[in-house]
């Protein structure tokens, strides 16, 4: 069972290294470019609406067949049925919800195809989460593995047909983006299905609402977690689409699609230290070691991310863009910082969510998501895209700090001083080399990002950041403990 995690565990991070990196630049950047800035500006505003109410998708459904899977293999025919019908129904009150409030922003009467083409997007795509619970919860981890990315890899296939010259013919518009999202979701859906109604051989429409009842309600706390912190963290593109209209949006989705692209390491961080920190919490023992050391393994590489990408931004906006980058260049400077804050709390948020500290959590995303709608509709009247860029960097950093001192408040322990002294020096060194490098060194964009993230390497280890052999031995000491 070991080897086959590891080597499971393995494949998924690989092929989203591979796959979500292709699909970020090769595919989505290609699609704005494309169809222009406001174009795009209305199809990032509706595509954050769907985003924000998808747990209602799900409310702990995926967590509980994974869970209930893994623990009795044998059920399978039954809750299959049973939970796969529960989902359509789901399905049909998020697409209410999605119409309902998409009616009162506008977006029913700017554009319903598309509002409708990406509410089926949300719940296909939550579907096939809900298989992959399936599969892992069946310790079917290969197959989980090539779900996780089965969707964009077609998307790829699909778009880049259109966008490099295969489908001549066809022209790309956001409404036809979406068109084929949905056909490639469709098509990963459709083998997740067959995947496991082989395992099953039979499948018909039945429920019963008592048999999921009391997991919804056990659930609702980590539910509206998700409803939260996806509020809080799409709710400034809604709000600067609604306020300043589809351009500005369009400029801000410039910037935002590079710090999502940043984050995917931080968001890996977290896949693998929950089930870390649950076990270690569970057999009482210390999470200082650990914590610390995803601590400064990420907020190393945010730094250095943030600070290159800061310096190196009107090139590396102007390289990337074809529309307007030196107008989302200063929002992308800005925006580019909150990764480290988004760092830390995929290191904090993960370990008080292992801990079960779920109302803490809510009360916290719901502090920041009430923060995050107070200085949006203060910043994005008079600034735009860098408003809500400044809004966002703000909001993401104070609740940061928040869950890093909650952890330490309720876990009990604290980083010493030394590293913090440490870590600040780490920060501004790192940032006055990137400051040197493109003030006085007159290099190109591409050798300037890599010398600045070159020397941020090498002032971490001249203050001893990246104890990288410690780093190995204890995550083949956590892997060997699964």
């Amino acid at each position: 069972m070991q080897k086959q995690f590891v080597s499971s565990l393995s494949l998924l991070l690989f092929v989203n290294f591979l796959v979500k990196p292709l699909w970020i630049f090769g595919i989505d950047l290609q699609v704005q470019n494309q169809v222009g800035v406001e174009a795009y500006g209305l199809y990032a505003a509706i595509f954050s609406h769907t985003l924000m109410f998808n747990i209602l998708l799900d409310l702990g459904l995926s967590h509980y067949s994974n869970r209930n899977m893994a623990q009795n293999p044998e059920r399978l025919a039954q809750s299959f049925s049973r939970l796969t019908t529960f989902k359509f129904a789901l399905g049909l009150f998020y697409l209410l919800v999605a119409l309902v409030i998409g009616f009162f922003l506008g977006y029913v009467q700017k554009a319903i195809t598309l509002l409708l083409l990406l509410a089926f997007n949300q719940f296909l795509l939550s579907l096939i989460v809900f298989f992959r619970s399936h599969l892992a919860g069946l310790h079917l981890f290969k197959a989980d593995a090539l779900m996780s990315v089965l969707d964009k890899l077609l998307t790829i296939l699909l778009c880049g047909a259109v966008l490099y010259g295969s489908m001549e013919s066809w022209q790309m518009t956001v409404t036809l983006f979406a068109a084929l999202q949905a056909v490639s979701l469709l098509i990963a859906a459709g083998l997740g299905f067959i995947m496991l109604y082989r395992k099953t051989q039979l499948f018909k429409f039945t429920f019963r609402f008592k048999r999921v009842k009391k997991q919804i309600r056990e659930s609702l706390p980590y539910a509206l977690l998700i409803l939260l912190m996806a509020m809080y963290t799409r709710v400034d593109s809604v709000m600067l689409q609604q306020i300043s209209g589809e351009f500005e949006n369009g400029i801000y989705a410039q910037a935002f699609r590079l710090l999502d692209a940043i984050n995917q390491p931080g968001y890996l961080f977290s896949v693998l230290l929950l089930p870390m920190f649950a076990g270690m919490l569970g057999r009482k023992e210390s999470v200082k070691e650990l914590s610390r050391l995803a601590f400064t393994l990420l907020m190393v590489l945010c730094v250095g991310v943030a600070v290159a990408g800061a310096t190196s931004a009107r090139g590396l906006m102007g390289a990337l863009y074809h529309h307007h980058p030196e107008l989302s260049t200063p929002v992308f400077q800005w925006l580019v910082f909150s990764s480290i804050a988004f760092g830390a709390t995929y290191i904090f948020g993960t370990l008080l969510t292992a801990r079960g500290n779920l109302g803490t959590l809510n009360r916290v995303a719901l502090s920041g998501f009430a923060l995050n709608v107070i200085l949006n509709f203060i910043l994005i009247p008079n600034y735009g895209a860098y408003g809500a860029a400044v809004a966002t960097v703000i909001t993401q950093s104070l609740t940061a700090l928040v869950q890093m001192a909650i952890s330490f408040k309720i876990v009990g322990y604290q980083f010493a001083t030394s590293f913090w002294l440490r870590l600040l020096v780490f920060a501004f060194l790192a940032a006055f080399s990137a400051y040197l490098l493109r003030e006085w060194a007159g290099l190109n964009w591409i050798p300037q990002f890599l010398g600045a993230l070159a020397f941020t390497l090498l002032w971490a280890m001249v203050l001893k950041l990246l104890p990288l052999k410690a780093a190995i031995v204890l995550v083949k000491q956590r892997l060997a403990s699964h």
